[in-house]
């Protein structure tokens, strides 16, 4: 996939309005975890430990560790989609928006709700943005990378990744707690969820093909066209979100 890819299609407004809002509220999402301080994603460990550490902003430090990731791509043959590229900005520039906009709370009874709505909405982000097709983000791209490289499992490689994340971050000052277990636990879940509501209809050869049913991220759909139809009239079918092994979608997913 080239950064160009993807830029056609009788959806492409609605892809775009759906990647940009995916990945605006994807920087809201975490903000909010940030805030309820009890317990960041994985990756916001990193960022919050490095950025108590240089004083830069936590959306800043997380542009700057999206443009490090994705020069990992290079030595691992990965090609950047524009939602690869936008990820690194649009994210990081939310985060410090939103930041700056809701203030600190101190009140466990305002903090939790923070931390529940911050889960929810990066769920429903990441299913916004994924069911665009635009490609992937760094951290994805990099997990599915390692996998195609090393021929271990994407589960395994995202698990040893993701906890190496963790405990740098946490070193490094960053903010761990029942917020990252209830993020592990939920995010597969919620995004797999959502992305099956907002995926977008494609029409291929002719055929209609709403991308709206439900199918288990284990094993998806065929990535061939439809069965036709019995009858003589136009041939429509359902079949679920094309998410094919080996994808940083599935990696998502199999959280």
């Amino acid at each position: 996939m080239s950064i160009a890819s993807g830029l056609r299609g009788r959806h492409l407004t609605r892809r775009l309005v759906q990647l940009y809002a995916g990945l605006t509220l994807y920087g809201v999402s975490s903000a909010l975890l940030v805030r309820g301080a009890l317990g960041l994603e994985p990756w916001g460990v990193l960022h919050q430990g490095l950025a108590e550490r240089t004083g830069l902003t936590i959306g800043v430090v997380s542009i700057v560790v999206g443009a490090v990731v994705l020069l990992l791509w290079i030595p691992i043959r990965q090609r950047p989609g524009l939602g690869t590229v936008s990820n690194v900005f649009v994210i990081g520039l939310a985060m410090d928006g939103t930041l700056a906009l809701v203030p600190e709370s101190g009140a466990l009874v305002v903090r939790v709700p923070l931390m529940v709505l911050g889960i929810v909405l990066n769920g429903l982000a990441t299913g916004l943005y994924i069911a665009a097709r635009f490609g992937p983000g760094p951290r994805d791209g990099l997990m599915t990378g390692l996998h195609r490289l090393t021929g271990r499992s994407i589960r395994l490689v995202r698990t040893l990744l993701e906890v190496a994340v963790v405990a740098t971050g946490f070193l490094l000052g960053g903010s761990v707690g029942i917020g990252t277990v209830l993020y592990a636990l939920s995010i597969g879940p919620l995004a797999q969820f959502f992305l099956r509501r907002f995926a977008v209809p494609e029409r291929e050869g002719g055929i209609t093909v709403a991308s709206s049913g439900p199918a288990p991220a284990e094993n998806p759909g065929p990535a061939g066209g439809p069965a036709p139809a019995e009858d003589a009239g136009p041939a429509t079918a359902v079949r679920p979100p094309a998410v094919a092994p080996g994808t940083p979608e599935q990696a998502i997913l199999r959280r």
